[in-house]
């Protein structure tokens, strides 16, 4: 399947991708995955990027459309794709569209996941994260058995920085106003499938349903 994931952050897009690509053995992409893998590649393109990271600017939309464009040639790629984060603006999305026809490629649908704001505010200001390997917890759901103790390495657990109430308000505002557009834009293509959904199970389902599979 070759899919891209829409959604807000804390929206379960990570989670929903690994889930598909256990099922048929597509990858999951993602900018910055890309971004970092070009960088540690030395190649051409990742020598710019790195510069334009390392001084602080983003990354133009021509240099990530060479990145994706490299990337998606790969031979991992041959049994699928599910783009995370990627396309985030409109010019992105008519870029990426003209790059697939280009390589003579088309995606099977745009997943929506619409999650209700408050069900992400309190997602993820009750998510604390291990600053040593990164292992992610919940204070409801899933807590540390010894509080702010990683149970895997031992290390500090904590609520990151972007995580806090205001900060993710902030971040929700950005989303819905850069990124959520493109929903609308997929609709017009007639590829958007909007799950409301808070559990992943459902949206694979739903994912499912629609790719007949």
């Amino acid at each position: 399947m070759k899919l891209i994931l829409l959604g807000a952050p804390g929206a379960g897009k990570g989670t929903v991708a690994k889930m598909l690509t256990a099922i048929d053995g597509s990858v999951q992409i993602s900018t910055g995955d890309i971004l970092r893998a070009a960088v540690a590649a030395g190649t051409e393109l990742g020598k710019q990027a790195e510069a334009a990271m390392k001084a602080g600017d983003l990354v133009s939309d021509d240099l990530i459309m060479g990145i994706m464009e490299e990337r998606l040639q790969e031979d991992d790629c041959q049994s699928g794709y599910l783009l995370d984060g990627f396309p985030r603006t409109i010019p992105q999305a008519e870029a990426l569209k003209a790059l697939l026809a280009k390589m003579g490629e088309q995606l099977d649908c745009a997943v929506n996941i619409d999650v209700p704001r408050e069900v992400i505010l309190d997602r993820l200001t009750t998510r604390r994260t291990c600053t040593d390997c990164g292992a992610i917890y919940n204070v409801k759901s899933n807590p540390t058995k010894v509080e702010g103790v990683c149970d895997a390495c031992g290390g500090s657990v904590v609520q990151r920085d972007d995580e806090t109430e205001e900060a993710i308000s902030n971040r929700l505002d950005v989303y819905n106003e850069k990124t959520a557009p493109l929903a609308d834009f997929y609709d017009n293509e007639g590829m958007l499938l909007t799950v409301n959904a808070t559990s992943s199970e459902a949206v694979i389902d739903a994912i499912k349903g629609k790719l007949g599979m």
